[in-house]
C-alpha cells in the first residue's frame, strides 16, 4: 500500500459485544450470535464506496470488560468474513486478532496485514507473521482487555508507549519480518486514562523515530465521550476532530466505524499539507 498520503481502516465487527457496533452484523433471526454475511457484504461496500482502503475484521471484542471466546469461535465469525471480502471486493484486508492460529488461516484465505493488540506476544504470533508476506500492526496496551481499565500506571506515556513498541518492532526485525511491513499503534483506550489518551494525541510524533507508519484507532472511543458527554452513537464530530488531530501528528491509517466522514477528513488535511 502506498501510504505517502493517509488512508482509512474501515472497522467490520463480527461480534456480539464491541464496544460501539456490537451485533449490527449479527443474524437476527437466531437466538445465539451468528454472522450475516449479506450484512457483512453491504457495509464493506458501503465503506469501500466511501473511500476505505482497508477493511478490518474482527471476531473477538476488545473493549474493556471484554470476556474472551474461544479459538472455534473466533475462526467461524472471521474466516467466513474474510474469504467474502477476498471474492470480489478491491480492498485490502486486515484481520483483528491476536490468535496465531486465525492469523494463520486468515493469511491462508488471503488476508493481507494482521492488527494485533497485543502486539505478535502470544507464542508462536511472531513467527507466524514472519512466515508469511502480509503486513502487521503492533499496538501498545497495558494489562488485558477484561481488567486494563481497572489498573494501570506510567510514569511516562509516550516514553513508555514508544519504548514498548520500539522493543516489539526490534523481536519482529530479528524474526525476519521487514520493517516496510510494520505499522505501530498507541493503542488509545487500551490500559489508560483520558488524560494518558489525550497526551498520546498531543504528542503522536514523537512516535515518528520509530521510523514506520503510525496506525490511530481513536472512533468512538470513551476518552471522546468523556469531553463531550456525548453517547457512543453521537460521537461522529469529535472521532472526526481526533482522527484530524492524529492525521497531523503523523498518523498514516485512521481507522473507524465512520468511513465517509473520515475520508473527507483525510482529504482535507491533504489538501491543507499540500498548500503549505
Amino acid at each position: 500500500m502506498d501510504l505517502s498520503t493517509p488512508v482509512c481502516m474501515g472497522i467490520l465487527n463480527v461480534t456480539p459485544d464491541s464496544f460501539s457496533d456490537g451485533s449490527e452484523l449479527g443474524d437476527s433471526r437466531k437466538t445465539s450470535f451468528s454472522v450475516d454475511l449479506v450484512k457483512v457484504r453491504q457495509r464493506a461496500d458501503d465503506m469501500v464506496s466511501a473511500g476505505a482502503q482497508i477493511l478490518d475484521v474482527g471476531g473477538e471484542s476488545t473493549r474493556p470488560g471484554a470476556e474472551a471466546v474461544s479459538l472455534q469461535e473466533e475462526l467461524d465469525r472471521v474466516l467466513p468474513v474474510i474469504e467474502l471480502l477476498r471474492s470480489d471486493l478491491d480492498v485490502l484486508v486486515s484481520v483483528d486478532t491476536s490468535s496465531p492460529e486465525v492469523m494463520a488461516e486468515a493469511v491462508r484465505l488471503g488476508a493481507h496485514m494482521v492488527n494485533d493488540i497485543r502486539a505478535l506476544n502470544k507464542e508462536a504470533a511472531v513467527s507466524t507473521v514472519a512466515g508469511s508476506e502480509v503486513a502487521v500492526c503492533l499496538m501498545h496496551m497495558q494489562g488485558q482487555p477484561r481488567t486494563m481499565q481497572q489498573t494501570y500506571h506510567y510514569e511516562d506515556i509516550v516514553k513508555e508507549v514508544s519504548e514498548f513498541l520500539k522493543a516489539r518492532l526490534n523481536v519482529c526485525l530479528e524474526a525476519g519480518i521487514d520493517r516496510n511491513r510494520i505499522v505501530v499503534d498507541p493503542g488509545f483506550g487500551f490500559g489508560k486514562s483520558v488524560t494518558h489518551n489525550f497526551t498520546l494525541l498531543r504528542k503522536l510524533d514523537e512516535l515518528l523515530a520509530l521510523e514506520v507508519p503510525i496506525l490511530a484507532g481513536i472512533s468512538r472511543k470513551s476518552m471522546l465521550g468523556s469531553v463531550t458527554d456525548r453517547a457512543v452513537g453521537e460521537r461522529l464530530a469529535a472521532s472526526v476532530a481526533a482522527a484530524t488531530l492524529a492525521l497531523q501528528g503523523g498518523a498514516k491509517i485512521i481507522r473507524a466505524h465512520d468511513v465517509a466522514a473520515t475520508v473527507d477528513a483525510i482529504r482535507v488535511h491533504c489538501a491543507y499539507i499540500d498548500n503549505e
